[in-house]
């Protein structure tokens, strides 16, 4: 007897709420990406590096880097994300090189996704920022750097 599996259905509602939701997180964690190119955020032992990849009229992309103290490649995670600023959304685009994620998949497949890897990638986004929002903060700088900086010398 063969059993009969259920096609996944993509919840298109779900995912573009967790893309909106995405996209004011990141405004409120870098709301000077149109002048500065970088933020970075510490949150925990864990940090995080936002870069501006491209401006255009109606996107930005940004590269995401997610460190945390596990050793080598565990400890590393990027990804690309495309800023939809006319609809005020974020999505995933890119995680960890590989790109064009489809919104369902059959499983097994090649790369062993998820049935729905397109929302689990935007929904492990929601949880950083998230968490960043909540814990996150600016990395200190040195004093002796910051007094540089300001062009004064220390006594």
């Amino acid at each position: 007897m063969k059993l009969k599996t259920s096609r996944y259905k993509m919840d298109l509602i779900d995912l573009h709420s967790i893309c909106e939701a995405n996209y004011a997180r990141l405004m409120r964690l870098f709301p000077d990406y149109e002048q500065s190119n970088e933020r970075r955020i510490e949150a925990g032992a864990a940090r995080l590096c936002l870069t501006v990849r491209e401006r255009c009229r109606y996107t930005t992309m940004l590269a995401l880097r997610h460190t945390t103290p596990l050793t080598g490649k565990l400890g590393v995670v990027e990804l690309e994300l495309r800023l939809y600023h006319d609809a005020r959304m974020a999505e995933v685009v890119g995680f960890q090189a590989h790109t064009r994620v489809k919104g369902r998949y059959q499983y097994p497949n090649q790369y062993m996704y998820a049935r729905d890897e397109k929302r689990q990638q935007n929904s492990y986004i929601a949880d950083l920022l998230a968490f960043c929002l909540a814990e996150g903060r600016e990395p200190q700088v040195p004093l002796l750097a910051q007094q540089r900086v300001n062009n004064e010398v220390p006594t």
